[in-house]
């Protein structure tokens, strides 16, 4: 694609320069010759394409040249403020308002491009940037929601439009130049006009956008490993089986009987402390009734199926075979003197 060349003229917040750019083909189109003839009141040579450039650009530079590119009906106040009747041709009355835009010509090329540029007149800039800011801004605050730099975001999409309204040039073909009247002005033909006025409208109806939502990073804890000094504590405890019960103190069991119905166990007292002599007796008579023991109450886990613990013989059973007739393998000590003497 050849470079897009523009004179200094056409670039932002530049004035108007006191000639137009002009550049012409080695062989000049009829269309043009016949457009020069019409609109010179003063009949001038056009036999050459330095005659066609010098008009040209002669009828282009006057102070007067300005082009009607579009016409804009655009509301006076923010919608909020519009006002209602019942009459529709009274409400637009009321509530709109025509904005022309105008601009002049700054360049011209039938070699590479052939194309032409308009720039807009600081007139037509200057009501495109009022109406932006008492219209299109407020309208654009009220379609969006809260936010705490709401303000700021506004100020900014306003300065964003004076530089794209100053920036902006509309270029089209260069058969644009058939509307062209006396002194310069002239008119856009052929639906052109429509295309400026979907650039411009897009410019003044760009909308008010909240900024994205910040994106929080989550820091997770890492997961604990047996090498954490924070879990020592928990893998060093002692882990039994779940199918084989804990070990249990053999003092710390008492054989269920009729007789006894509950017992509480205290770590600190003996259990024979609490229970008369004679009630164990009693007791060591009847036959032994083994209960299983389980330690499900201690563990927050599924019932284990246990073995039955055999009964340990208490102390009054102890107590009451011990004595002098009390023998080892059948032989009492009251005898001692005569295996003594035999061995």
């Amino acid at each position: 694609m050849p470079p897009q060349l523009l004179p200094a003229s056409a670039a932002a917040f530049a004035p108007r320069a006191s000639s137009v750019n002009v550049v012409l083909g080695s062989k000049v189109e009829p269309w043009l010759t016949q457009t020069l003839k019409r609109i010179n009141r003063v009949k001038r040579p056009l036999n050459s394409v330095p005659q066609h450039q010098r008009c040209l650009t002669e009828t282009l530079s006057s102070p007067n040249a300005i082009w009607t590119l579009a016409s804009l009906m655009l509301p006076k106040w923010p919608d909020a403020q519009l006002r209602k009747d019942s009459n529709p041709l009274v409400e637009a009355i009321q509530n709109y308002d025509f904005i022309y835009i105008e601009a002049y010509i700054v360049h011209v090329d039938m070699v590479l491009r052939n194309e032409v540029a308009f720039k807009l007149t600081p007139d037509t800039i200057e009501a495109l940037i009022e109406h932006h800011k008492e219209v299109s801004c407020a309208n654009a605050k009220a379609g969006s929601y809260d936010w705490p730099e709401k303000e700021q975001h506004a100020k900014k999409l306003h300065d964003e439009f004076v530089q794209a309204i100053n920036k902006y040039v509309f270029r089209t073909h260069v058969s644009a130049l058939e509307g062209l009247e006396e002194e310069g002005v002239g008119e856009l033909l052929c639906g052109r006009s429509e295309e400026v006025k979907n650039s411009i409208m897009t410019l003044l109806n760009k909308p008010l956008l909240p900024p994205p939502p910040k994106i929080v990073d989550v820091i997770r804890q890492p997961p604990l490993l047996p090498s954490s000094p924070v879990g020592a504590a928990i893998w060093s405890q002692t882990s039994h089986s779940p199918g084989v019960p804990a070990p249990v103190d053999s003092k710390r069991v008492l054989p269920s009987s009729p007789a006894v119905t509950s017992t509480s166990v205290d770590s600190n007292t003996p259990i024979w402390s609490n229970i008369p002599l004679h009630e164990i007796e009693l007791q060591s008579s009847a036959p032994p009734f083994n209960q299983p023991y389980s330690s499900a109450g201690l563990f927050y886990s599924s019932p284990m199926v246990t073995s039955p613990i055999p009964a340990l013989p208490l102390p009054s059973m102890l107590a009451s075979h011990c004595g002098v007739n009390m023998g080892y393998g059948g032989f009492g000590w009251d005898r001692y003197q005569e295996y003594a003497t035999t061995m």
